[in-house]
């Protein structure tokens, strides 16, 4: 039996499980790789703001003007790390077509599997927003845990991260170094082999999203 992590929602929706299944396999072409990720991305995005804050504006329909809610506040900020994390920003900005949008680049040293920084852009007014940083892999979870460092950095106390896939050891990670940071995916895997890889998982998001494997 999997460990139970209070910091982590699986969205086991059927449509979601089977686009799952389909990014799984290695068949599967970059095109087609590229379009599950962004629908999944949709449908994640769809979960994730359930608590979205709204408030009561007038409209008047065709038969009779009456009160109905928008969301209150600032929008969103979808924060990608790149570069798979851009695979997932057209999905949730379908969903969210007014959120800003900010950049931590990232790449995982292949010796010591520890995050290096090489790109941080993110909007002036973030603090004031709720954040939702994006990966399509939670794996060690040291690059995550590492961009939202960067992001409470900037005064931000609503962050949220979504992940397609996630290991056991990442969600730990999260636990451990964000316990405040709820963390959303479409499945959690089996473990880590001992290059930091997602058993079964399903290869390299980045290589397969841009086509460079």
């Amino acid at each position: 039996m999997k460990r139970e992590f209070p910091n982590l929602t699986v969205i086991d929706h059927p449509l979601i499980q089977t686009k799952l299944t389909r990014l799984r396999n290695q068949e599967t072409t970059t095109d087609d790789f590229r379009r599950l990720v962004r629908e999944m991305s949709h449908m994640l995005a769809y979960e994730v703001t359930r608590d979205l804050p709204t408030e009561l504006v007038k409209v008047t329909t065709p038969v009779a003007e009456t009160s109905a809610p928008i969301i209150a506040g600032k929008k969103p900020c979808i924060v990608s790390i790149l570069r798979a994390g851009n695979g997932m920003l057209d999905g949730m900005l379908e969903l969210l077509p007014t959120a800003s949008v900010g950049f931590i680049g990232l790449y995982r040293d292949p010796a010591t599997l520890e995050p290096i920084e090489y790109y941080l852009k993110l909007p002036v007014d973030i603090s004031d927003r709720m954040v939702i940083v994006v990966d399509p892999m939670l794996a060690t979870g040291n690059s995550s845990a590492a961009a939202i460092h960067r992001v409470k950095e900037q005064g931000v106390t609503t962050i949220k991260l979504v992940n397609i896939l996630a290991a056991p050891e990442g969600v730990q990670c999260m636990l451990e170094e964000h316990p405040d940071v709820p963390v959303t995916v479409a499945a959690l895997d089996e473990k880590l082999n001992e290059h930091g890889y997602i058993v079964p998982g399903l290869g390299d998001a980045g290589d397969r999203i841009f086509g460079t494997r």
